[in-house]
């Protein structure tokens, strides 16, 4: 658990869904918690990986339907306490198959469970703000890219936060994330091209870096928080 110190009492639950330290996932997230940061959050940093959380549904952490005050396992309740603590959630993750990893998915499976995230008249989640911040391989110009953002809005936002009670959920689509653009032909075939290299790759993720600045700072103002 990493916690960075603030004078406002806002939380930010920033958490990193990436098997990697040196990933642009997890670099993105860093720049992303720094961002919050400065608009005066306290920033729980939360990495999946590193803090060796198992997305692997267990029988503790199984819903009882018939129960919505179930105890589940110690680590879940950890981190139902981490959720509820924030007033903003923030997942930064890879987009693979035009959704999460099974790391982030099996976080939201546990700890996002019945009795905790829904399943009551009124929701403990309510008024939370929740962003997305998934990374693709694909180019910007790749027409895939509108449809893949709209179904990470319809499963993430509508089918997900807006279902635990969120007050407010974006998507952020980071495309370009790849050193080799990637874009599906016509006939659903995928083209890999060249790495970029040199002064074109520095210029390609400072562009990257200032499209993540950008999604979360839209994220804050659609919220009235000042950027």
């Amino acid at each position: 658990m990493t916690h960075r110190s603030s004078s406002n009492d806002r939380t930010a639950l920033v958490v990193v869904a990436h098997h990697r330290a040196d990933s642009l996932t997890a670099h993105t997230a860093r720049r992303t918690a720094d961002r919050l940061e400065a608009s005066g959050y306290r920033v729980d940093l939360l990495d999946l990986h590193a803090e060796g959380f198992d997305p692997r549904m267990t029988t503790a952490d199984q819903p009882d339907w018939g129960d919505r005050e179930k105890a589940y396992s110690d680590e879940a309740r950890a981190h139902m306490r981490r959720v509820l603590d924030a007033d903003v959630v923030v997942a930064v993750f890879p987009v693979y198959w035009q959704s999460v990893p099974a790391l982030l998915k099996g976080w939201i499976d546990r700890v996002w469970n019945y009795g905790f995230a829904y399943g009551r008249s009124k929701p403990r989640l309510a008024g939370k703000r929740m962003l997305w911040l998934g990374l693709a391989g694909a180019t910007a110009d790749d027409p895939i890219t509108e449809a893949m953002h709209a179904l990470l809005e319809t499963s993430l936002s509508e089918g997900i936060a807006s279902y635990c009670g969120f007050s407010h959920s974006a998507v952020g689509l980071l495309t370009d994330a790849e050193e080799r653009p990637q874009r599906v032909d016509a006939e659903g075939g995928l083209l890999v091209g060249d790495a970029v290299a040199g002064a074109e790759r520095e210029a390609q993720y400072a562009d990257f870096d200032r499209r993540a600045r950008e999604a979360v700072e839209k994220f804050l103002a659609a919220e009235g928080v000042a950027a």
